[in-house]
């Protein structure tokens, strides 16, 4: 019984403190991290589960312990830049007195400098995942802004063209330029497709059981 009035009591206050306004800015901090931390977890661990059990070779606990680090890596990266980066807009804003643009660019900049600066596989795939968005979305605003003309007709069958064909194009003549999850993929479906020795490992399997 006293447990339960214990708990109910710090229950009670938790919720409290949650509510109280001028802990916001510190509280949401805090979330992000958390949120952070979920949210790379979710889309790390299918990813490598994938990727790894696709492309990598080795045991089955080595396979387990390489996705285990892969969603780890990618979920405290993100835990620690959401924190780092609100934290940042926080305390700028508290300065100033006020939410100014620059904040968010200024946080996100020494945030990403910070944890997503590394050079890694993850910081690497996550960066350039980046890089095709912000790619986008200035283009879209560049038009909004009316610094380039809306195209008349739809761009994206060009850009579509050009991805591909600088894409393929590098991966035959310069592949070691490319991330290297990248290059496996286009090893598997170009180059591993012209080889076979019988039905097993052209409809079957991709490559040959080791006898």
């Amino acid at each position: 019984m006293a447990a339960s009035g214990l708990f109910k009591t710090l229950l009670y206050t938790v919720n409290n403190l949650l509510q109280q306004q001028k802990y916001k800015t510190a509280l949401a901090v805090v979330k992000g991290f958390r949120n952070g931390a979920v949210y790379g977890a979710k889309i790390r661990a299918p990813h490598a589960l994938v990727m790894t059990f696709l492309f990598r070779s080795g045991s089955l606990r080595e396979k387990f312990k390489a996705i285990a680090k892969a969603t780890y890596t990618h979920s405290r990266n993100l835990a620690c830049f959401v924190f780092t980066y609100k934290g940042l807009q926080g305390i700028q804003q508290h300065i100033q007195g006020k939410q100014l643009q620059s904040h968010a660019f200024l946080a996100a900049c020494i945030g990403g400098w910070l944890v997503f600066g590394e050079n890694n596989n993850i910081n690497s795939q996550i960066n350039m995942y980046l890089l095709s968005r912000i790619l986008f979305a200035l283009s879209r605003l560049a038009v909004e802004k009316g610094y380039i003309p809306q195209p008349k007709r739809d761009p994206f069958p060009l850009f579509a063209m050009l991805v591909w064909g600088i894409v393929l194009w590098l991966f035959e003549y310069h592949p070691h330029t490319l991330q290297p999850s990248l290059q496996s993929s286009m090893n598997y479906l170009y180059h591993d497709s012209n080889t076979w020795h019988d039905i097993t490992d052209f409809l079957i399997y991709n490559k040959p059981k080791s006898r």
